[in-house]
């Protein structure tokens, strides 16, 4: 008979709450972590990184006070102290993640490695588990990129920024993507000199060009400097001038400039966690982008192993680095593992994806370009700029736009967002693409006013503007405003 019923390998968001669910639906579960409880959005990701913004976005808005009438001195940043608010913020949140309240569940939990020794057993410590089922949640960490000379300097990913005792003289980030883009704001708007460098012509390139320019744009006045599409070729340490300066490192670019900075952060991909885990012991199947799975999670070689979170590769759609997809992933399942329905799917259509700066940016489902690629003909855009919503412009912020790509039929295939807290309104829009509820229903939503939200609205409804002032219509109120 197995030990237990539902071995989890990876105590991050999406090994937590699996574990948790089994543990509910009363089966015996052993939870397994190497590391710390959490995994790395509590520990090194969305906690931390969304508490040093909210210290950066604080003293932003005390140097822009005077837009609105307030006049403050120019802001002093206690670097002791935001750290202090960071660490304050994981340690809120770790109670809900932590190994008492996992055994208050009825999970055994096991502070070791684990590793396959057959398809239905892993060793854990030194000790033999065997299990019904076993979901590896493992996670990824930061991809570590081939530059000649790194091995020769210091540099930093988000598994150590958090940890540093004095601010960053000057941050150079090597990477435009969200990591990227969040940090860069984070450090300058707390007073740091930032430079990103970004091999891809664009900062931010899968998202749209548009809402991507005003975002740049943004950073800009942050004070945060770009080089986009140039490669760095190589990094070299740089030597301090005096006892009281620290060294540094000397980014080289492919066009032959050098960028002298004192720390240099990596922030160029995530990879999966698959050292270790021997799962050709297992006989479990991977690629280069994690665990191979079926759309339903399962493992495609051993049907007792599903896979969850950021190391889950489903065929045909590929992995998502996301902690809402690790909530997502646990509903699965539920479904597929636990109460065997058929036809359980993970689908990533309505799928959001925010970039948390200010303002932020978000896009659900498709952007014109990868609507293109896929062929998709008729496109239509319609969009509502902020300068024209009351709220944006009652708090002095009228930057940014709402803009829905529809299809031929007028049906919403994805919603790109750039505002201050756009997130906010990202399940909207996912619940829209999700439920396929049509454009209409947005146009007719009542909202509250004024909110940002609203811009939405106005976009949806510039889709039927056309129609609803038409010669014909007009004509018909015409003819109906003589009925008693």
């Amino acid at each position: 008979m197995p030990d237990v019923d539902v071995a989890v390998i990876g105590a991050g968001a999406a090994g937590l709450s699996v574990a948790a669910i089994s543990a509910n639906l009363g089966l015996k579960v052993a939870l397994i972590e190497r590391g710390r409880m959490g995994g790395d959005c509590l520990n090194y990701g969305c906690v931390p990184s969304k508490a040093l913004l909210a210290a950066a976005h604080a003293a932003a808005e005390a140097r822009r006070a005077d837009r609105l009438g307030i006049r403050l001195p120019p802001p002093e940043i206690d670097w002791d102290a935001v750290r202090a608010h960071v660490q304050g913020a994981i340690a809120r949140i770790a109670p809900n993640d932590s190994a008492e309240r996992f055994r208050s569940l009825g999970c055994e939990v096991i502070h070791a490695s684990a590793h396959f020794l057959a398809p239905d057993a892993l060793e854990v410590g030194g000790r033999r588990l065997t299990f019904r089922r076993c979901v590896i949640a493992a996670g990824s960490s930061p991809l570590m990129p081939d530059i000649p000379g790194l091995d020769g300097v210091p540099w930093l990913t988000n598994e150590t920024l958090f940890e540093l005792a004095e601010p960053p003289g000057h941050l150079i980030i090597l990477g435009g993507g969200p990591i990227g883009l969040e940090m860069a704001q984070a450090h300058a708007r707390l007073g740091c000199l930032v430079t990103v460098i970004e091999a891809a012509p664009s900062i931010a390139a899968r998202e749209d060009p548009a809402l991507v320019a005003g975002l740049r744009e943004a950073l800009r006045r942050d004070g945060v400097e770009f080089r986009e599409g140039v490669k760095l070729t190589a990094v070299e340490p740089l030597e301090a001038r005096s006892t009281a300066e620290a060294a540094g490192v000397v980014a080289v670019l492919a066009d032959g400039s050098r960028i002298a900075g004192t720390h240099l952060l990596l922030a160029v991909g995530r990879a999966p966690r698959l050292a270790g885990l021997d799962l050709a012991a297992g006989n479990v199947a991977m690629t280069k982008h994690g665990i191979a799975t079926r759309r339903d999670l399962r493992s495609t070689t051993n049907t007792r192993v599903w896979a969850v979170g950021d190391i889950a590769d489903p065929e045909g759609i590929g992995p998502r680095a996301f902690t809402h997809v690790a909530s997502q992933h646990a509903g699965v399942l539920v479904r597929s593992m636990l109460f065997r329905l058929p036809f359980t799917r993970v689908d990533y259509a309505a799928l959001p994806r925010v970039t948390y700066t200010d303002p932020e940016l978000v896009q659900v489902g498709l952007t014109e370009a990868e609507a293109q690629a896929q062929g998709i003909g008729g496109l239509q855009l319609r969009r509502w700029s902020l300068a024209e919503n009351d709220r944006a412009i009652a708090e002095g912020r009228p930057e940014g736009e709402v803009r829905l790509l529809l299809d031929g039929k007028g049906r919403l295939l994805g919603a790109g967002v750039l505002a201050p807290r756009a997130g906010e309104m990202a399940g909207m829009f996912g619940l829209m693409l999700g439920r396929r509820l049509p454009l209409s229903a947005l146009a007719g939503m009542v909202l509250p006013y004024p909110t940002l939200a609203e811009a939405a609205k106005r976009a949806a409804a510039e889709h039927y503007a056309p129609k609803l002032l038409s010669p014909l219509v007009k004509r018909a109120v015409s003819l109906l405003k003589h009925l008693p």
